[in-house]
């Protein structure tokens, strides 16, 4: 069985294609665009389909649209209602969902050959539910959902067993933990329904003063659901003005929210485990990136194991929807990878530098020249195999630098343009991290905060947060040999057995994907050296 998935409706358009019950790939439209989520989640957009995506999964698999036996598009608009009268103010709606409703003929003219016919709904929830219930290594989960919003609710509850969801709660709007903490990230100053990382980060700078309110303003109903009143942001700090630099009340309420936000998680997660008594816990949703509370969920809730779908924001549901189609066989192979996005050949990469005229060398030992270069305190841009599915770099499209130097944290940050508060990511051998991080192991992802060991601190400052934590992604030598053998040549070389891991991008643009890319960003920023695949190109000499 063939299966599209596409995710258009809100933001970070995507596709993926599931092939038998197997995940064959997977890609945000932005990646192809180069338009940061691709579009705004504003309801005129929702005629935007990720195009480029759809077909460069069709075309990976040697497929044409008309070979595909079903396309599943993850909303549903049979299921919305007038959400005036749920109090959500959203005048666009309508436009919205008359653009939903068309979805089978506007993917039939961007597919041709695609029969509208074989285009399936697939409810907003039930497809994040799948990204991480059918894509988990367990055959039996607790799952959870949150987000901003979907057709009519904003959350869902429920157990995968087999192939087969039980959905046992669904808060309806307007109550969202999601649009909560995008409110949040507005009045802070920051892109809605983009930047809420970035409060995430902010909130370790400041104290959860105003956290009994937040009790009373959030809460859970004892039936798996959830309250969020209406809140006056103003009262606990300024809004943010462009130019205003952040102040302590503005990290003290980003505080208070990520805490009563970790408090209402446990809460209802915990109602879940009573449900099902299952051992593992799965996520999805663009809640579920918030890593800080991943990882108290993980540390204090009744769960053995808890998963989280790496691209497990809108872009997830595109994978979604292709597997809560495909398990209408049986329930699908579980996701390999997150290196489901495009690639290249040594040779194609070679070419292309021979078309952009630069001098390069290709190294019999790879990860000791780059080892070499990082240990002598250059920024290396790292270019290999496919790209990340998600909005995490973990490897293939990253920027690497020495975590002993404490000025790599504040060097990388002006290098991206980024918001000094903005932590940058260790990474680190699977055998390794336990004597340097404590919490959830392994962590492949990047989607759980750990405790650095305090004996480390001050051997890796570059990648310890204010709060003496770090969001780590762990290498496992035999799906990441080159990635463990160039940790490895470092360790070597320093002692250290962390390397800094960012996002191979600038801000405001989404992270590298195409060789191109990366050649436009080694021409456009102080990097060092430039690895695509077993190529290395030094800045010395191609800018002699």
């Amino acid at each position: 069985m063939r299966v599209l998935g596409v995710n258009a409706i809100f933001h970070d358009p995507s596709a993926a294609l599931v092939v038998d019950g197997r995940v064959v790939a997977a890609a945000e439209e932005e990646r192809f665009s180069r338009r940061k989520h691709g579009k705004r989640p504003v309801p005129w957009s929702a005629w935007e389909l990720p195009e480029q995506s759809m077909r460069w999964c069709l075309d990976t698999a040697g497929l044409r649209p008309e070979d595909l036996d079903a396309v599943g598009y993850s909303f549903d608009p049979s299921l919305c209602v007038d959400l005036a009268g749920l109090g959500v103010s959203d005048p666009g709606d309508a436009t919205r969902l008359d653009y939903a409703r068309r979805a089978p003929r506007f993917l039939a003219a961007a597919l041709p050959g695609l029969d509208p016919a074989k285009v399936r709904f697939v409810p907003h929830h039930v497809a994040h539910a799948a990204s991480a219930g059918l894509a988990a290594p367990y055959q039996r989960s607790a799952c959870l959902v949150l987000d901003g919003r979907g057709e009519r609710a904003s959350h869902l509850a429920g157990l995968y067993d087999g192939p087969e969801l039980q959905v046992l709660a669904a808060q309806d709007l307007p109550h969202s933990l999601g649009l909560l903490y995008e409110d949040l990230t507005e009045h802070l100053g920051f892109l809605r329904s983009s930047d809420e990382y970035k409060v995430m980060a902010l909130a370790s700078y400041g104290k959860p003063r105003h956290l009994a309110d937040f009790r009373e303003l959030v809460r859970t109903t004892g039936d798996g659901g959830f309250v969020t009143e209406p809140v006056d942001w103003s009262a606990y700090a300024p809004k943010a003005q462009d130019g205003m630099e952040l102040s302590d009340a503005q990290a003290d309420l980003a505080c208070s929210v990520q805490r009563r936000l970790e408090e209402v998680l446990l809460e209802l997660t915990g109602w879940l485990h009573e449900q099902t008594g299952a051992k593992a816990l799965t996520m999805a949703g663009g809640t579920a990136l918030n890593c800080v509370a991943n990882s108290v969920i993980a540390r204090q809730g009744p769960y053995d194991h808890v998963w989280v779908q790496p691209a497990a924001g809108d872009a997830g549901t595109a994978l979604g929807a292709a597997l809560h189609l495909s398990a209408t066989d049986g329930r699908p192979d579980p996701m390999p990878t997150a290196a489901l996005g495009r690639g290249w050949s040594d040779d194609a990469l070679a070419a292309r530098l021979r078309q952009a005229a630069l001098p390069f060398e290709t190294p019999d030992d790879l990860a000791a020249v780059v080892g070499q270069a990082l240990a002598d305190d250059q920024i290396v841009a790292w270019y290999q195999g496919r790209s990340e599915y998600g909005p995490r770099a973990l490897g293939h499209r990253s920027l690497l630098a020495h975590p002993g130097r404490r000025q790599n944290l504040e060097r990388l940050n002006e290098i991206k343009g980024r918001e000094q508060f903005r932590p940058v990511a260790p990474l680190v051998l699977a055998e390794r991290a336990a004597a340097i991080f404590d919490g959830p192991l392994p962590s492949p992802y990047m989607l759980f905060v750990h405790e650095v060991a305090s004996a480390w601190r001050e051997r890796i400052p570059a990648v310890v947060h204010v709060d003496g934590t770090a969001r780590i992604q762990t290498v496992d030598r035999a799906d990441e040999p080159l990635l463990a053998e160039l940790l490895t040549e470092f360790e070597r070389r320093t002692g250290l057995p962390v390397l800094v891991n960012t996002s191979l991008n600038t801000a405001g643009r989404p992270m590298v994907d195409s060789p191109s890319d990366a050649l436009e960003l080694f021409g456009s920023t102080p990097v060092g050296l430039l690895v695509l695949g077993p190529h290395v190109v030094r800045r010395a000499e191609a800018f002699r």
